[in-house]
């Protein structure tokens, strides 16, 4: 496995476990963090971690499995697909196929660019 797909597996890691530190520990402190899909972009840890709160708030569980890289072989851009299981607090499952494109710089994401099916559950706002 890649160094980025390494990076990327952790990043999933933090996600997964609620683990706002293995999180941030991967992206940048400056890092634009973008749901493309629909019209959200982040800058810095900040506003990144206001959004995982919010996305951890209302769900009681996420998991992120069946990667698909894509690396690029520039030592700093790969792609990922792979399905979103996200468990509701009424213990119902919302299954997701999305698409992240992943930019590095100094063993960092400098970027992260969401592409996402459904209902965005990373919003700005919650």
């Amino acid at each position: 496995m890649s160094d980025l797909a390494s990076l990327v597996i952790s990043y999933f890691k933090g996600v997964d476990d609620q683990d706002i530190d293995i999180l941030l520990g991967t992206l940048d402190a400056r890092c634009v963090f973008a749901v493309e899909t629909h019209g959200v972009k982040l800058h810095g840890h900040d506003e990144i971690r206001g959004m995982f709160d919010r996305l951890w708030a209302h769900h009681a569980a996420v998991r992120h499995d069946r990667f698909h890289f894509v690396d690029a072989g520039n030592g700093s851009d790969i792609a990922v697909r792979f399905r979103v299981t996200n468990t509701l607090h009424d213990g119902s499952l919302v299954y997701k196929s999305n698409c992240n494109f992943f930019t590095a710089g100094n063993g960092k994401f400098t970027e992260v660019r969401v592409y996402m099916a459904g209902e965005n559950t990373l919003d700005r706002n919650g």
